[in-house]
């Protein structure tokens, strides 16, 4: 990848690939289309991409989805209508491809229980009753992490709640291949790379992600600590991508904020996540920095 738009990757014995997921739950808004979408698009152009809407994700919140096949049309209409070429990259969904599952089941027996115990996203979906949460809610990371080795993907677009999954997603693979260093040799499909002071033989790359741009993580409109969710009961919470002129306008009216006018220094916004919530809009939508 010659193009200084290119994501720069420092393992070239793997050829560039970029995955991109989004779970098909809710109505997309906002947050999607900034943090996520938005760069889908423009990477488009620049670098080969797989484009996946992630529907067995979205078992772990919901296991009996009546609608779940609208919903997956739904969020593919919407990366095309964004401007995501069907004809240059794949778009498809998950569960159409099998081996998704089956290397999530190898990665569970590579990963250790105390490293998704550390998940950050799990301690909060589970809550207070982690007891009661689904195997599935615990094994979420593993699942991504076979997304997207199961097409040795370099580049994933990543925002800030879900670097930490992406970083198990390389310890997973650096562990696969350091476990397996001398089978993958023998089997003459691996790359030689390299680990501290040694050389091993590894089958999967140590993804990276793509995080960038002011609006990489929207946040609630009601609530500047939250992120934007499709979850929220509150709809003035987000604006979704289906929301009219008027709705739009109504939302960004009542957003929540504080008495202070906007200062013209971006430290002025400290202790204001509100605020900054708004600049963050402005700033990605207009394509500048804060």
């Amino acid at each position: 990848m010659t193009d200084s738009n290119q994501p720069a990757f420092n393992q070239p014995a793997f050829k560039p690939l970029v995955f991109s997921g989004v779970q098909p739950t809710g109505n997309l808004h906002l947050g999607n289309y900034l943090g996520a979408i938005k760069k889908f698009v423009a990477l488009q152009d620049t670098s080969d991409c797989i484009y996946c809407v992630v529907d067995l994700h979205s078992l772990t919140a919901q296991l009996v989805h009546d609608d779940l096949k609208d919903q997956t049309r739904s969020i593919t209409a919407a990366f095309l209508a964004s401007g995501i070429d069907p004809k240059k990259h794949i778009v498809f969904n998950q569960s159409r491809v099998m081996q998704h599952a089956e290397l999530a089941w190898i990665f569970n027996c590579v990963a250790r229980i105390g490293w998704m115990n550390r998940m950050t996203q799990f301690k909060d979906k589970a809550g207070k009753d982690r007891e009661n949460a689904s195997l599935g809610l615990l094994a979420y990371p593993s699942l991504m992490a076979a997304d997207i080795l199961v097409y040795r993907a370099t580049h994933v677009p990543v925002g800030d709640d879900q670097k930490q999954h992406l970083e198990l997603t390389r310890d997973i693979a650096q562990k696969f291949n350091n476990d397996f260093s001398d089978r993958i040799a023998g089997l003459g499909v691996g790359v030689e790379m390299k680990v501290g002071e040694e050389t091993v033989n590894g089958y999967f790359p140590l993804t990276e992600p793509i995080i960038g741009g002011p609006a990489a993580r929207i946040m609630s409109l009601r609530d500047g600590s939250k992120k934007m969710s499709k979850s929220d009961p509150s709809d003035l919470s987000r604006i979704n991508l289906i929301d009219d002129a008027d709705s739009i306008s109504k939302k960004i009216r009542k957003a929540k904020t504080d008495p202070e006018a906007l200062p013209g220094e971006l430290d002025g916004l400290v202790n204001r996540p509100e605020a900054e919530n708004l600049v963050g809009i402005y700033a990605g939508l207009a394509e500048i920095s804060k």
